[in-house]
């Protein structure tokens, strides 16, 4: 039996089944092949500067000329990914991909040079990238592969590779240095980079070699040792967006240690001011490269001084739900890291992907369901009938990444909702009108900008609902953009009454004090009420309104109310005068292009709750974006009956049902 407190026995077993199906498959885990699954593994080998979407939206265009956008996009799991990889690098060579070129002269090797310490064998991925006009076959560590015409694979190497017989030269992929050793100390648990001058990251025995969004390479944890090469390296030191980061550059000297004592300063401390920033979706296993025992969310959270961090049970594909073991373990308890200023429990992403995945904070026991419409089964029930199961266990809701496409403020519903199975909080209109979700997590990995005009339109119809965040980062990929950024890359602060455990910042978050932010600090105060208050005003009263902010990356602030953008100005402090004749609301915006402190690949951006401002009793209601609701609704009718599957008449009624009940609440706040 396993006594450690991290791990028990039922999460251990989990954990040696996850790694059996990586052994046995690749990244994927052997899930059936939905587009984000494919996407998945392509998207290890690609970065922002090589976009997997538009190439495989192209292959799927050439093969089916004669199909919609919205039905190419229904095919992308059909997908050759070694092609889209081959397509979207248009040449380039990534650190974790040499390419063989296998042309019509013959064949040429290219690889950025990773540096190997002592005798340690080398290992990497290989592109076979033919541009012949006949098939071709490559042996690879004794095994043959053949490449299709103008084809490509993406196979393994770590001894040999012959071309027709014609052994090549693998000398640029690896050199040999010797080594040594650094220690790091900041004092507390951070964020670390190590690299050399090459950008190669070094790591801590047994640590995952994981890079972030930025292709950063980084670990978490305090006092850690690790061999590196006795050349110059620079070591980096963070710890979340409460910090700065602090840098040094160093040539350690063979075969001895070289102690790094590194701390970084902090630029705001939202604990002291009573807010506690948290994560509310994250992923311990969820394909990826490496599975993720619980210590290692442990050290990420201390790491990067997250205070609340709510791992996600979910299926990807199929039935397997993972972590469902930990979650029957620990639901309803603070997780063995936890402390007075770092909290960890266990929820659930409860998925459908017509219309929406969500998550739940706080679960006192375990739900009965935890996905719909996967392997042909129905999309059935609605997620309303989750949500309510869900909240009854104790969970606070909300809809993750909710939107994925370009959307603005005065778009039609038509534009976000016409995408096929692609995971968008389509049901989101009618849960909130019928008080059945709790937030939207406006601050997440997909379109932050789409999101928040979705969002702002809903509370300018009068639905309650949050601004939270969540990042869904994934802590068994080590190589995938957002997935594999840590914890806390964007956070929602929540303002507690009182110690920090998870029924007070759910509290915090039900009442709507919350901002969420990818860094910047955000301070909204409207005739000195901040986000989640209500003011009772009467017609023709001003409103008085300071914005302020904290944090390098911001560019510009927003003051918007019901009607659009009120103030705009540059950082630092932003201020308002308003005569209020209607019920409306008040929120902050920040935002700012790339930054080293975002990771999300549209920039900066912070965005609060609402302060509500109510007008002679009466709350906000806008006709225009009521009817933007209504509108969203009928337009959701006719999606649902296009992509959904459904085995009898009375399950799609369901739906219907529900919209029709949604309906009845805004046609009467247009009265």
């Amino acid at each position: 039996m396993c006594d450690d407190p991290l791990l028990p026995e039922p999460v251990a077993r989990a954990l040696a089944a996850y790694r059996a199906l990586r052994d046995a498959h690749d990244v994927r885990w052997g899930e059936p092949p939905l587009s984000y699954v494919v996407q998945a593994w392509a998207t290890v080998f690609l970065d922002r500067r090589h976009p997997y979407w538009k190439h495989a939206l192209g292959q799927i265009a050439e093969r089916h000329p004669g199909l919609s956008a919205s039905e190419w996009e229904s095919r992308l799991g059909e997908v050759d990914p070694a092609l889209v990889v081959r397509d979207a690098l248009g040449g380039d060579v990534l650190d974790n991909l040499a390419a063989l070129r296998l042309t019509p002269e013959g064949f040429e090797l290219a690889a950025d040079t990773r540096v190997v310490l002592g005798d340690a064998p080398f290992r990497t991925a290989l592109l076979l990238d033919s541009s012949r006009d006949e098939p071709v076959e490559v042996v690879v560590d004794g095994t043959a592969y053949e490449v299709p015409v103008r084809g490509a694979k993406v196979v393994e190497v770590e001894r040999e590779v012959a071309v027709g017989g014609r052994p090549v030269d693998l000398a640029p992929l690896s050199r040999r240095a010797a080594a040594a050793t650094v220690r790091l100390r900041a004092g507390f648990p951070c964020r670390w980079s190590v690299t050399g001058a090459n950008g190669q990251g070094w790591y801590p025995e047994g640590a995952p070699a994981k890079v972030d969004a930025l292709r950063r390479p980084y670990f978490h944890g305090d006092d850690l040792v690790l061999a590196v090469p006795a050349e110059p390296i620079t070591v980096t030191v963070t710890r979340g967006m409460e910090y700065t980061s602090a840098e040094i550059a160093l040539t350690p000297r063979a075969g001895a240690e070289t102690l790094v004592e590194l701390t970084p300063e902090r630029l705001y401390d939202a604990a002291a001011r009573g807010w506690f920033g948290g994560d509310l979706h994250v992923h311990l296993n969820w394909m990826g490269e490496e599975p993720a025992a619980p210590a290692l969310a442990a050290a990420a959270q201390h790491g990067e001084d997250l205070h609340v961090l709510n791992l996600v049970a979910g299926n990807v594909a199929s039935e397997r739900v993972y972590d469902v073991e930990a979650l029957a373990h620990w639901v309803g308890e603070d997780l063995p890291w936890s402390d007075d200023h770092h909290l960890a429990r266990l929820g659930v992403e409860y998925r459908n992907d017509v219309v929406g995945h969500l998550t739940a904070f706080g679960l006192r026991a375990l739900p009965g369901r935890y996905h719909a419409g996967f392997q042909g089964t129905a999309d059935w029930p609605p997620n309303a009938v989750a949500c309510a199961e869900l909240r009854a266990l104790g969970g606070v809701t909300s809809y993750g990444h909710p939107f994925h496409t370009a959307f603005g403020d005065d778009d039609p519903p038509d534009k976000v909702l016409d995408r096929g199975r692609d995971c968008s909080a389509r049901e989101i209109v009618a849960d909130a009108a019928l008080g059945l979700v709790d937030t939207l997590d406006v601050l997440n990995h997909s379109s932050v900008a789409a999101t928040a005009a979705v969002y702002r339109r809903l509370i300018g119809a009068g639905n309650r609902l949050a601004v939270t965040a969540g990042t869904d980062a994934v802590l068994s990929f080590c190589r995938r953009g957002t997935a594999s950024s840590p914890p806390g890359w964007e956070r929602v602060y929540a303002n507690v009454a009182g110690p920090l455990t998870a029924e007070s910042y759910a509290e915090a978050i039900l009442l709507g004090r919350t901002f969420a932010t990818t860094g910047p600090w955000l301070e909204l105060s409207v005739n000195g009420a901040g986000p989640g208050e209500t003011l009772a005003l009467a017609p023709g009263q001003r409103a008085q309104i300071v914005l302020t902010s904290i944090g390098p990356e911001v560019e510009s602030l927003e003051i918007r109310t019901s009607e659009g953008v009120l103030a705009q100005g540059p950082p630092g402090r932003l201020a308002a005068s308003m005569e209020v004749r209607e019920p409306t609301y008040v929120v902050a915006v920040a935002s700012g292009g790339a930054h080293p402190r975002t990771m999300h690949w549209s920039g900066a951006y912070a965005h609060t709750s609402p302060v509500y401002v109510d007008v002679a009793g009466g709350h906000v209601a806008r006709e225009a974006d009521v009817r933007w609701c209504l509108a969203w609704l009928d337009r959701l009718e006719v999606v649902l009956k296009e992509w959904g599957t459904f085995e009898s008449a009375a399950q799609l009624d369901d739906h219907l049902e529900l919209y029709e009940r949604a309906r009845a609440v805004y046609r009467a706040r247009l009265t």
